[in-house]
């Protein structure tokens, strides 16, 4: 018996899924979050062998709960099953520790099998997503300016396009303001962005928020 966990901060999605693998007669759903601090504490209770889990969760950011939890157990298979575009955050997560990565769009019979086989030990990515880590490896020209961030900078980037203050995201990520306002600074220079408006532009226009 595969025993599973969920995190995702959509209810409706979170049924959904319940339902689909109540017909897997291999698979058992254990314990189900919908934000990030309740993710840690639902695996760390349960002990799931998977845990299923959003990028976007309130509270903790998914590459940061990827890297917790990878910490505390290393043997936890992580597959990232998100609406986010492959290109935008696959590499980052698998990167972070996550076991694989699908996207909401894919088919069901796909989430299974991707279950099954990081279950197995093995690492889930689709085609496509093989093609640009073969890519990535040759060369590094051609990158988005998003892409060239550390994780927190990129978890700040998207905050900061979300409409948080700088003092918020400070408050939840429990660091200083003057950590912040350097993280905003790095960005800004990184990315060649003048100010806050800039920067929730362009998350818009690349599908980041």
């Amino acid at each position: 018996m595969i025993r599973i966990a969920l995190a995702d901060d959509h209810a409706m999605f979170r049924d959904g899924l319940k339902r689909l693998l109540e017909t897997e007669p291999m698979m058992q759903l254990v314990g189900e979050a919908s934000d990030g601090r309740e993710t840690i504490d639902m695996v760390r209770k349960t002990s799931p062998q998977i845990l299923l889990l959003d990028v976007s969760m309130p509270g903790r950011d998914g590459l940061e709960i990827v890297r917790e939890l990878k910490q505390h157990d290393p043997r936890l298979r992580i597959l990232m099953l998100t609406a986010h575009p492959e290109d935008h955050y696959a590499i980052r997560c698998l990167k972070s520790g996550a076991d694989g990565y699908l996207t909401k769009q894919q088919a069901v019979e796909e989430l299974i099998a991707a279950i099954r086989k990081v279950h197995s030990g093995g690492k889930y990515i689709s085609s496509s997503l093989a093609e640009t880590l073969a890519f990535s490896l040759q060369t590094d020209f051609g990158k988005a300016p998003h892409e060239i961030l550390s994780d927190r900078e990129f978890q700040v980037l998207r905050m900061i396009a979300s409409g948080k203050t700088v003092s918020e995201i400070a408050a939840e990520l429990i660091l200083s303001v003057k950590t912040i306002s350097t993280y905003r600074t790095r960005i800004l220079e990184k990315m060649q962005l003048k100010n806050n408006a800039q920067i929730t532009e362009y998350c818009i226009k690349s599908g980041l928020v």
